[in-house]
């Protein structure tokens, strides 16, 4: 039988939009003091730590945790408004992203109250950044292929293998990590996969760059040689991460950042047009907004799930499917829509998002799932496979 996907849009209600006033007020301020960096740029000044403190000053990391662990009660209607004003802005949240968005919500889950205590209000804080060991050489997407092993002993756990694409792993503290500790079975290929949260800082683990076209340094493979980790370091479950896994995804792959990315593109593109473009470019800009308006209502959509308490794996599956094929777009139709028009200094700027943007198209794919894996996961989601 073929199952529905749901995408019920509710507008925000005011008390939230009026968050939204705070949050451009605080990127002002934030501007003048020279900590944002252009929209256009990306890479490694986006990791800025003193930002992410200043934005934890004012309650927005961790906004939907309990106060217990640094955390604000707030909704993820808001979270998603602060989000998105600072996506836009190209603000520099690489610090603690990863840390607010999924690894804090799985210690939430899965942590024991120890480390729930000791990890959490650090991340509120601004203090603490994660990364997240999922893909591995061989196996990309698919989670379920994972060959990275651990093995007990004593009172913990030796962890030996490879991940790759492995946002920030160079400037993390921790990763959240899929290791195999049991064989699959014929029945479920997905059995005998387990969680560990990982000290980066450990002996017998080394962080190795995997450089973008442009140079820039982001992604990386994390090699781990008999790694200790406590036994409490084990999340959840043993062999039953592939469930906290899917519950994590829809954290991650949701959010405006996956359609936000290459704004930069967008904002210059209307700029260079200027107030009275010819048909042609009017037309092709009305697209491309539509287009991210309609991506925007979908994610606002999952986000009302997620205060729901569901787990909307497969509509946050369509929404980084639709995100990625929408910006990788998007220089492309820019590109066409701005030939031959606008000011020299506007045509610089203009030049400099695009080149950053195609450079960066390629792993747009990769992070978070590539398109085949999320594809599958939509195609389950309907019952049809």
């Amino acid at each position: 039988m073929v199952q529905g996907i749901s995408f019920a849009y509710a507008p925000l209600p005011p008390e939230v939009e009026s968050l939204r006033s705070d949050v451009r007020r605080f990127l002002h301020e934030a501007s003048k003091d020279g900590l944002l960096a252009p929209s256009a740029e990306g890479g490694a000044v986006r990791f800025n730590r003193d930002f992410s403190r200043r934005l934890a000053a004012k309650g927005w990391i961790g906004m939907t945790w309990p106060r217990i662990y640094g955390g604000h009660e707030r909704s993820h209607l808001e979270r998603f408004i602060v989000n998105e004003e600072l996506l836009f802005a190209g603000a520099p949240l690489t610090a603690h992203f990863t840390a607010d968005r999924q690894s804090g919500p799985m210690l939430l889950k899965y942590a024991s109250e120890d480390i729930k205590r000791d990890i959490l209000p650090r991340i509120c804080a601004g203090e603490c950044t994660f990364s997240i060991g999922m893909s591995e050489p061989g196996s990309g997407s698919d989670l379920f292929a994972a060959s990275s092993k651990a093995v007990p002993d004593g009172n913990g756990w030796r962890l030996s293998g490879r991940k790759v694409w492995t946002s920030t792993a160079h400037l993390a503290d921790y990763m959240i990590g899929i290791f195999r500790t049991a064989p699959a079975t014929r029945e479920n290929r997905r059995h005998g996969l387990s969680q560990f949260l990982v000290d980066l800082s450990a002996e017998g683990i080394s962080v190795n760059p995997i450089r973008y076209p442009s140079g820039d340094h982001h992604f990386n493979e994390v090699v781990l040689d008999d790694a200790f980790v406590p036994g409490d370091h084990l999340l959840g479950e043993r062999d039953m991460a592939w469930r906290q896994a899917t519950s994590e995804l829809a954290y991650e792959r949701s959010g405006p950042e996956r359609f936000l990315e290459t704004i930069a593109v967008l904002v210059e593109l209307v700029r260079i047009l200027g107030e009275t473009p010819d048909r042609y470019a009017a037309i092709g800009l009305g697209r491309l907004i539509a287009g991210l308006q309609t991506l925007r209502h979908m994610s606002v959509a999952v986000a009302g799930m997620l205060a729901r308490g569901l787990e909307p794996a497969t509509e946050a599956s369509v929404v980084k499917d639709l995100g990625t094929a929408w910006e990788q777009a998007l220089p492309a139709i820019a590109r066409d829509l701005a030939e031959g028009v606008g000011e020299p200094e506007a045509r610089l700027r203009f030049e400099h998002a695009l080149a950053r943007a195609i450079l960066i198209a390629p792993k747009l794919t990769i992070q978070g799932g590539t398109t085949e894996i999320l594809r599958g996961i939509i195609a389950r989601g309907l019952g049809l496979r």
